[in-house]
């Protein structure tokens, strides 16, 4: 995991072509739609306790 970072272009063309030999050319939009809706979802969900966070931190301060 330490090396994930020091990726080049050969490892990144490796990593493409075992993609396309598994999932195959027509389901990789799909993956990536659907990668895409789940970081979405997942940035929106943080936002959402991030808000509640302050907001429920704002009430005790005001009932202090």
């Amino acid at each position: 995991m330490l090396a994930l970072g020091m990726l080049g272009t050969q490892e990144l063309v490796i990593i493409l072509i075992i993609v396309i030999l598994v999932f195959g050319v027509n389901k990789i939009p799909q993956l990536g739609k659907g990668l895409g809706e789940g970081i979405r979802n997942f940035k929106s969900s943080i936002k959402e306790i991030s808000e509640d966070s302050d907001k429920k931190q704002s009430e005790k301060e005001k009932d202090k």
